[in-house]
C-alpha cells in the first residue's frame, strides 16, 4: 500500500487548501449533464472546512493546450457545483496572478473559491517550475483529489506535492485502498476480467495481470484474437490477427505463472450488428464463415459465475460482448449481476474501472452492488498495467 498523508494527518486550522480535484464533466449547452465527479469531491471539501480549511480548488477543463478557450472555462460547472456543495463558490478568472491573489486574499473561513482551468496556461502540462511556484504561493497546504489526473505529471498533480504539505483526498484515498486491495495485497484466489476490442492496446495490462491473479477471464474482441491464436475460425468478427503470436506468447506466460486464461466456450453471432439482430448461439468452434462473435454465451456465463464462486477478489476492465446493443449485452449484465451478488453476500471484494466499464456495469443495473467502481479512466489502467503513477509517488514523497 502506498504510504501517504490524507487529510485526517494534515493541520489544515485557517490555511488555504489548494485543492486539485477532477470535475472535467460532460457539459451541452452550458450546461452539466452528469454531476457524478463533482458529487465525488463533496466529502473532501466539507472535511477540508471541518478542520479550519479553505478549500481553493483547481482542476482542468479539456484540452485547451496552453490557450484561453472560452468554451473551456471552469465557470460553466459554477451552478453544479454550488448545488453540489450547497453553498456559493468564489470563482477567479485566472488561477495564478493577480485575480488569483485577490480572490483567494478576501476569502473568509467556511467559504470555497474555484479557480479558472490550468490548462489555460501551458506551464500546467509541462509542469513548469515557475507557474508551479505561483500556484503554490497561493496557499499554505495541498490536498490531491483526483486520482484519474494522477497519471499525468502536470503542476497541479505532481508539482504542487513538492512544494507544499501535502496529502491525499477522500476520493484519491478510497481509489488507493480499493486498488491496494484488489492487486496490491488482495484475498486470493483473484480473478481478472479484461474485456474490449483490442489485445493491442491491452497488452501491458495483460502481461502484468497474469502475473498477479490466479483466474484472467478475456473477453470481447479480445477473446476473438485469443481463439485465432488457438486455431478457431471466427468468420467475419474483430480480430487482430497479426496479433495471434502475442496472445499465444500471453497463454503461453500465463501456463508458467499458474494463472487460469478463460475464453468463451460458446458464442452468440450474427450478420448484423446492429440491435435486435438475428443472433444464434453456437458453440465457440462453429462460428459460420459470413458471421461475427458478438457475445459469450449463457455456458461460458455459467463458467465464470463458477470460477467467480471460487474467488475472494475480483478486478473488472471493459464488457464481454458488444454491450451497447441487446441481446449481446447478456453476457456482461449476467456476470456483472453475479458479481454483485456474490460481493452483497460478502464472499466477493469487487472493484471495476477503465474505459466502457461503468457504462456497462450501470446498464447491468450491478454498478451499486461492486465494492468500488472507480471514476478514473486512463490512471486506472496505468495502475493495472502495473505502472508509477506521477500523482501518486508524488504524494508518497511528499513535503511533511
Amino acid at each position: 500500500m502506498a504510504r501517504f498523508h490524507t487529510i485526517d494527518d494534515m493541520d489544515l486550522d485557517g490555511k488555504v487548501v489548494l485543492t486539485r480535484v477532477d470535475v472535467n464533466v460532460p457539459v451541452e449547452n452550458g450546461q452539466v449533464t452528469d454531476t457524478t465527479r463533482i458529487d465525488k469531491i463533496v466529502p473532501t471539501i466539507k472535511d477540508i472546512q471541518a478542520k479550519g480549511g479553505i478549500p481553493v480548488l483547481l482542476a482542468h477543463f479539456d484540452r485547451p493546450k496552453g490557450q484561453r478557450v472560452d468554451s473551456m472555462s471552469l465557470r460553466q460547472i459554477l451552478p453544479a457545483l454550488e448545488a453540489a456543495l450547497g453553498q456559493p463558490v468564489v470563482f477567479s478568472d485566472d488561477c495564478i496572478g493577480g485575480p488569483a491573489k485577490r480572490v483567494v486574499a478576501a476569502l473568509q473561513p467556511g467559504q470555497v473559491a474555484l479557480m479558472e482551468n490550468t490548462r489555460f496556461h501551458a506551464g500546467e502540462e509541462s509542469n513548469d517550475a515557475t507557474f508551479t511556484a505561483s500556484l503554490a504561493a497561493l496557499g499554505g497546504a495541498y490536498v490531491n483529489d483526483a486520482f484519474s489526473a494522477a497519471h499525468r505529471a502536470h503542476a497541479s498533480t505532481e508539482g504542487l506535492a513538492r512544494l507544499l504539505n501535502a496529502g491525499a483526498g477522500r476520493l484519491m484515498e478510497a481509489e488507493l485502498k480499493a486498488l491496494d486491495a484488489a492487486l496490491g495485497d488482495p484475498q486470493r484466489p483473484v480473478m481478472a476480467v479484461v474485456g474490449g476490442a483490442k489485445v493491442s492496446s491491452k497488452l501491458d495490462l495483460l502481461m502484468n495481470l497474469i502475473e498477479k491473479v490466479d483466474h484472467l477471464v478475456i473477453g470481447g474482441g479480445m477473446a476473438n484474437t485469443f481463439l485465432v491464436a488457438q486455431g478457431i475460425e471466427v468468420g467475419k468478427s474483430l480480430a487482430e490477427r497479426d496479433m495471434a503470436d502475442t496472445a499465444r506468447a500471453i497463454m503461453e506466460k500465463a501456463q508458467a505463472t499458474g494463472c487460469k486464461i478463460h475464453l468463451p466456450v460458446d458464442i452468440v453471432v450474427a450478420r448484423e450488428f446492429k440491435a435486435g439482430a438475428a443472433s444464434e448461439t453456437l458453440p465457440v468452434g462453429e462460428c459460420p464463415a459470413d458471421a461475427m462473435i458478438l457475445d459469450a454465451g449463457p455456458e461460458t456465463v455459467e463458467a465464470l459465475r463458477q470460477a467467480m464462486t471460487a474467488c475472494k477478489t475480483l478486478i473488472w476492465n471493459g464488457p464481454l460482448g458488444a454491450f451497447e446493443i441487446e441481446p449481446f449485452d447478456a453476457a456482461t449484465n449476467a456476470a456483472a449481476r453475479a458479481a454483485a451478488e456474490l460481493t452483497a453476500s460478502g464472499a466477493l471484494v469487487s472493484v471495476a474501472g477503465g474505459g466502457d466499464t461503468v457504462s456497462a456495469l450501470n446498464k447491468a443495473g450491478a454498478a451499486e452492488g461492486f465494492t468500488f467502481i472507480s471514476t478514473a479512466g486512463g490512471a486506472f489502467l496505468e495502475w493495472m498495467e502495473g505502472k508509477t503513477l506521477p500523482g501518486v509517488a508524488a504524494l508518497e514523497a511528499a513535503k511533511r
